[in-house]
């Protein structure tokens, strides 16, 4: 699934040197500028795109083909039969953990995604050049995707971004950084998306992480090496994912009936929901989350400086606050590790084309919350008369309904095309003729609005101006050398 919360175990490894010394620096910039945020990447060659055989929901209907990029990035695209002359480049979701590129990652999401092809659009997607965390590396990754799509197809008529969950945030950032560029893109799409940025994005996985080393005591135990909770894990431990749910299971019963809960068990689990606002049902996600992707995040990315902080914030909601709040673990960012997250995944607002979104409002992953981050980053960047958001009373983060995707798909064609701007309203009214295709229903909420993010995120001393990174910060820091995440 397209989900930001499923990482599996990988081993830590060293994290990448960061700094060069000047004169090896000098002599390399004309070969990596920009690989470190500084710049957009420059856009890898390969040789032309193999056919492939298609996913069989698309059989007969689209020829495939798949390649690896000189970056190592695998890909795929399909053309359609019945090409409407329009492209869909698509940004997956995730991070996904590992060293390399997932070769399997982008011909499953072109089988989850047969709905774009099956429209009429080409697709193309890229499965990023290794795992773990980096928004501009898969940023340019997915641009380039694009590029070799021309390469061998040629220029389509139109070309449409689509990010799904983390890949919302890249696609963003693509939209970003690269949309200035002219004929590169005409509108994008956004489903799911985590749209509130690194720097805050993920201050509830900051949150469950140390309310639930309070209550639980387990992750680490007492008789384990002690290490800061910023980190996520220690970069040594071996722990796997099952060992991860053992505990979580061992402290709140999360997996058994109520009544199979001891009282103990019960009351943890309340306390931890009621705090962090998390849903039950993925409780456990998130709690990997901000285990096995954090300490990707600090140890790989970072170098091991935190980035996350949890000072000024008072955690409500618990049965004793008083003890909660004296007694939970209390840490800062590091101003350079914030900077460098902020750099690589915040969003400055800063979009000349057609944006819509599409969300659940009961997405218990990425919270439906994040689209009010979104819209109050565009409102700061003066851009948001580029924005449609719409809402469906669906309970999923990763599958809403077809028809809804493919109304959606067509709503920005048509804005695009006609220049006439969709409403909520409009969209959910034109769904019903998607249904009649795909009997998956159509759920628009057309009047539902989200509420800020801070209803939802306790905000961090500063942090609820939007947007969390202005496009003049992003102009000076890009100017910092080594500044963001390394591809």
């Amino acid at each position: 699934m397209n989900t930001p919360d499923a990482p599996t175990h990988v081993p830590w490894r060293a994290p990448r040197r960061r700094r060069r010394p000047a004169a090896l620096a000098a002599a390399l910039a004309a070969v990596v500028l920009g690989t470190l945020g500084n710049a957009p990447t420059a856009h890898a060659r390969t040789a032309q795109p193999e056919a492939a055989t298609c996913p069989a929901n698309l059989a007969g209907k689209a020829r495939c083909y798949t390649g690896q990029d000189t970056n190592g990035a695998y890909y795929t695209m399909a053309v359609p039969t019945h090409w409407n002359g329009s492209l869909v480049v698509h940004a997956h979701g995730g991070p996904d953990l590992g060293d390399s590129s997932d070769p399997s990652r982008s011909t499953d999401d072109l089988e989850r995604w047969a709905v774009m092809v099956d429209q009429g659009y080409a697709w193309a997607g890229s499965s990023y050049r290794r795992g773990g965390y980096g928004t501009r590396m898969a940023a340019a990754d997915t641009d380039n995707v694009r590029r070799l799509f021309i390469d061998r197809f040629g220029r389509p008529k139109r070309t449409y971004l689509h990010g799904q969950s983390w890949g919302g945030n890249v696609a963003a950032k693509v939209a970003e950084t690269y949309g200035r560029q002219p004929g590169a893109y005409d509108g994008a799409l956004l489903t799911s998306g985590v749209l509130g940025g690194g720097s805050r994005g993920y201050d509830y996985r900051v949150d469950l992480r140390v309310v639930y080393q309070y209550y639980c005591r387990n992750h680490p135990r007492p008789s384990e090496p002690q290490y800061p909770l910023w980190q996520g894990l220690r970069p040594d431990s071996t722990m796997t994912t099952a060992g991860l749910r053992a505990r979580l299971q061992e402290c709140t019963g999360y997996a058994s009936d109520p009544a199979d809960r001891t009282a103990s068990q019960q009351r943890n689990l309340d306390d931890i929901l009621a705090v962090t606002h998390i849903p039950e049902r993925s409780l456990e996600s998130h709690l990997r989350f901000a285990t096995f992707t954090f300490r990707d995040i600090v140890w790989n990315r970072l170098g091991g400086r935190n980035p996350f902080g949890n000072r000024g914030v008072r955690y409500t909601g618990s049965h004793d606050d008083k003890a909660l709040n004296a007694g939970v673990e209390r840490f800062s960012a590091d101003p350079t590790a914030r900077r460098d997250l902020s750099y690589d995944s915040d969003l400055t607002g800063s979009v000349s084309m057609p944006v819509l979104t599409l969300h659940a409002i009961d997405d218990p992953t990425a919270f439906v919350e994040h689209e009010a981050a979104y819209r109050a980053t565009l409102q700061g960047a003066g851009r948001d008369g580029n924005l449609v958001q719409t809402f469906t009373r669906e309970t999923e983060h990763s599958a809403l309904s077809d028809a809804e995707y493919a109304d959606s798909i067509a709503a920005l064609d048509t804005w695009v095309r006609s220049g006439h701007k969709p409403t909520p309203r409009s969209i959910a009214a034109s769904c019903a003729a998607f249904d009649a295709t795909y009997g998956s229903g159509c759920f628009y909420d057309a009047g539902f609005r989200p509420s800020p993010y801070a209803s939802r995120v306790r905000p961090r001393p500063g942090g609820l101006g939007w947007p969390a990174m202005t496009a003049a910060q992003e102009r000076a820091w890009s100017r910092i050398d080594g500044v963001g995440i390394a591809p």
